[in-house]
């Protein structure tokens, strides 16, 4: 029984503690294998898939390298299969978690400011005034810019928490609202859940992708 409303997002509310977070595994039991003679559906979905998402990704990359877009198509798939997984009954929603979606904002944002800060240090200097800026708002410019990159690694956690938390509260008010309403209400609640879950089965890929192109963009600006 639920005993109230964020208990769904709850990691250690089964007797196996921590096991629900064994879910953002399960992307592994759906990925298609590459030893396969004759490619299947699924596999030649997945590379199209992939190749998309570099001819994409390339654009805001100053690196034109398969490489160089490989770790952020595999940030995208990971963020939207759990996304998308969560939706499931019974399936818990690792993604809802500021932990996890720090886990994956503050360790890249980390690495793109050593990186600019140790090899292209005149052009992160140079970064922190925009161009044009009035002699007098300089230094305004500089603590704003500043404090700008310092919460970047927050804004897209609390992004992508955020909107997996709404869209699953809301669901589940629905839910339990079904229950006491009338049987003509019923049928009008029903088709209310199916368009809102559609909704966040976009949500899902949505939020995947802001997140993945805005960690471009975070790691664009570091090279010169």
């Amino acid at each position: 029984m639920m005993t109230n409303l964020f208990s769904s997002f709850d990691p250690c509310a089964s007797n196996l503690m921590f096991s629900n977070w064994m879910s953002t595994f399960l992307i592994l039991l759906l990925l298609p294998s590459s030893l396969w003679i004759v490619n299947n559906r699924l596999l030649r979905l997945t590379k199209s898939t992939t190749h998309s998402l570099h001819l994409e990704l390339k654009n805001l990359l100053s690196s034109h390298s398969l490489g160089a877009t490989l770790i952020f198509i595999c940030i995208l798939m990971f963020i939207a299969f759990n996304n998308f997984l969560g939706l499931f009954p019974y399936i818990f929603t690792a993604s809802s978690h500021l932990v996890m979606a720090l886990a994956l904002a503050a360790p890249l944002w980390l690495a793109f400011m050593l990186y600019g800060w140790l090899n292209n240090t005149k052009h992160m200097f140079a970064h922190l005034v925009p161009v044009s800026t009035p002699n007098l708002l300089m230094p305004f410019m500089v603590l704003i810019e500043t404090i700008s990159n310092i919460i970047r690694p927050g804004t897209l956690t609390v992004r992508l928490s955020a909107n997996m938390i709404a869209g699953h509260l809301l669901l589940t008010l629905l839910g339990n609202q079904t229950a006491a309403c009338s049987s003509s209400m019923v049928m009008i609640m029903l088709m209310l859940q199916m368009a809102l879950l559609v909704l966040e089965v976009a949500v899902a890929l949505i939020q995947a992708y802001v997140f993945t192109v805005l960690s471009t963009l975070y790691s664009s600006e570091v090279v010169h």
